[in-house]
């Protein structure tokens, strides 16, 4: 099943390559080729005023003490609301789906959903040469209990980033600490940088790496890093009326605590919604 992830988004890729011959609309006319450019660079953007909704799978390799696969579909409706004349509220989720590969020779694979992600944030509604946003991250304790940190978290978030010509740079930083959970859970302490770099091409193709480094404040015996290190490529096209962005990247972690996953091969389709 996780390979069927790479199959459907390779198949997407090929058939978006036609869509000028082939999926020609009164859409396509109002919307040509040339304007994908400008479509991806938003999508690009975590704090767009673009309604979109991404599935990424992630398929994590050499998993746990027996090496195992896990794989990780997460669905990340981002969904940006106008509070004033001068400030965007962006809702982001990621509702993640699990499949995680057994931990031991006497437990089978585990599937279910794991804690669900509440990120906020508050940006101009104009747009400058640094685009911002700020906000409250929570995280929910929905998981089943071994997909889960079994706590409640919450803490700030904060993203900027600037579009210069073909380019989308900028980072998003995150920390969230448990402010309750289980009898005997561990306390979460967690930070994120994901730090991410798009040159976009013609015809809505783009090169792009946006890795998410982790750290575990609580973690021991010197296992607080994961840095992932990679990138690939992703297309931003039209399949008659709906707008979808592709993308397949791989990372490997250079660091990374014992029995995490050496490398990851991600696999994402966005449904955009541009007003």
């Amino acid at each position: 099943m996780r390979h069927l992830a790479i199959l459907v988004l390779v198949g997407t890729l090929l058939i978006g390559s036609g869509l000028p011959d082939q999926t020609a609309s009164a859409s396509d006319e109002a919307n040509p080729p040339a304007d994908m450019k400008e479509l991806a660079k938003r999508s690009q953007n975590p704090v767009a005023d673009l309604i979109s909704v991404p599935f990424e799978n992630n398929i994590n390799y050499n998993s746990g003490a027996l090496n195992k696969t896990d794989n990780v579909l997460t669905i990340k409706p981002v969904y940006p609301v106008r509070i004033s004349e001068d400030w965007n509220l962006i809702n982001r989720f990621l509702i993640p789906i699990v499949s995680r590969g057994r931990r031991s020779p006497s437990t089978g694979r585990e599937v279910g959903l794991g804690d669900i992600t509440y990120q906020g944030f508050f940006s101009p509604a104009e747009s400058s040469s640094v685009i911002w946003g700020i906000g409250p991250t929570f995280v929910a304790r929905t998981g089943s209990d071994d997909l889960s940190s079994n706590q409640w978290s919450l803490g700030p978030s904060f993203v900027a980033l600037a579009t210069p010509g073909k380019w989308v740079v900028g980072a998003l930083v995150s920390n969230v600490w448990s402010v309750v959970g289980d009898d005997g859970a561990r306390d979460v302490s967690q930070g994120s940088l994901q730090y991410f770099v798009n040159y976009n091409l013609d015809g809505g193709w783009y090169l792009t790496t946006a890795p998410t480094i982790v750290a575990n404040w609580k973690a021991k015996n010197d296992q607080t890093w994961t840095i992932p290190f990679g990138g690939g490529f992703g297309r931003v096209f039209r399949f008659g009326e709906q707008a979808l962005n592709t993308k397949l990247v791989g990372y490997y972690n250079i660091e990374r605590p014992d029995q995490t996953s050496d490398w990851t091969l991600s696999v994402q389709l966005t449904f955009l919604f541009p007003k």
